[in-house]
């Protein structure tokens, strides 16, 4: 028989659905799904056993935490950790987003009111323009913030002290970052993707503190579905509950999630309406590539930037496309997924080469 989980009744963080709050709430599902602590993180090994050690570091010197960069795919834990390296300081958390900053007041402003030790999240970091990213450079390292008044032979600089605070940025793009802010981070870190097995845990754990009963088979079925992301595990979890409070007695089982991820539009290997498109408008119409990102985007319809942000790094991940120079090409792992003979494509490709070579 398959081992059924329920939820417990104590233990819940504060903000869970059992604790007072509204349930109904996007935002406080997801807030309450988050792990408050090092504990309660699942996944991410290495980079948790050096922000442990970190951070107790720093307690013992009563100092403030160094500054920490993190990067990686959306929906990966960037924005969890900021919280948990404040909540395990003791210290309070101002956040805020790169494209909110749009004027150097607006970050002088962020810096000259935090207080000594205090937390500043920046997510998406990357998308700083150039004369509010220079503002971070001297407060970052010398904790000061550098005015020019007047014009021409009246002007003065004037230097602002600040308190010593913790930069975390969280980023999806490093490599847009400049050099000269990514050097002043003292830790970075780069988050990976999740393996079926994390997956699961998190799955479990999220079920409970939904009040979820789900049997282990189920649980690994969203793992395996959930493209390697804990918000997408988390995302599908809740669609499973839905379907499972209408057709399953309440009880996420393995053929119960099952047919409401196919519901869903995720398949077996976690690809959705949007990856199987984007799949197969290269594998046929663009006879398997190489095809241009922009091609493919008018295509189908989508912003470019949504295809090389959300779409393209699992399919990369999972090998169904390769980056050539030329444009993307669709792998014969992922002709096969979709059900396409690879075989004609490769003729034509095949063709299209002699044709240049003038054979």
């Amino acid at each position: 028989m398959a081992e059924s989980i329920a939820a417990t009744a104590g233990g819940q963080a504060a903000g869970t659905p059992g604790s007072g709050t509204d349930p109904g709430s996007e935002d406080s599902l997801i807030r309450a799904l988050r792990p408050r602590n090092f504990g309660e993180y699942v996944g991410q090994g290495n980079v948790i056993s050096s922000l442990k050690v970190a951070v107790q570091a720093a307690k013992q010197r009563a100092e403030a935490v160094d500054h920490v960069l993190f990067h990686g795919p959306p929906g990966l834990g960037k924005t969890t950790l900021a919280h948990i390296i404040a909540r395990e300081m003791g210290v309070k958390l101002t956040h805020t987003s790169g494209p909110a900053l749009e004027r150097p007041v607006d970050m002088v402003g962020l810096l000259s009111n935090l207080e000594a030790g205090e937390v500043l999240f920046i997510d998406e970091i990357h998308r700083l323009s150039h004369a509010v990213e220079e503002y971070l450079y001297s407060a970052m390292e010398d904790f000061v913030v550098d005015f020019v008044t007047g014009k021409g032979a009246y002007s003065r600089t004037l230097s602002f002290p600040l308190k010593r605070f913790t930069l975390v940025g969280a980023t999806t793009r490093a490599g847009m970052l400049s050099a000269p802010l990514r050097d002043r981070f003292g830790m970075v870190y780069h988050l990976d993707y999740y393996s079926p097995e994390e997956l699961t845990r998190v799955v479990v754990r999220s079920a409970q503190i939904l009040e979820v009963k789900i049997e282990m088979d189920g649980a690994a079925e969203i793992a395996r579905r959930s493209r390697g992301v804990p918000r997408v595990a988390n995302r599908l979890l809740r669609r499973v509950r839905d379907y499972a409070e209408v057709h399953g007695k309440g009880v996420a089982t393995l053929p119960i999630s099952r047919k409401a991820l196919e519901i869903e539009g995720v398949d077996e290997l976690g690809l959705d309406r949007l990856d199987r498109q984007y799949l197969s408008t290269l594998a046929v119409q663009y006879r398997g590539g190489p095809a241009g990102i922009e091609a493919i985007a008018a295509t189908i319809n989508e912003d470019s930037q949504t295809l090389v942000d959300v779409v393209e790094p699992f399919l990369l991940k999972i090998g169904f496309i390769i980056r050539t120079p030329q444009g993307r090409k669709a792998t014969p792992e992922g002709l096969s997924h979709l059900g396409v003979d690879g075989s004609a494509n490769a003729d034509a490709d095949a063709d299209r080469k002699q044709g240049k070579l003038g054979i």
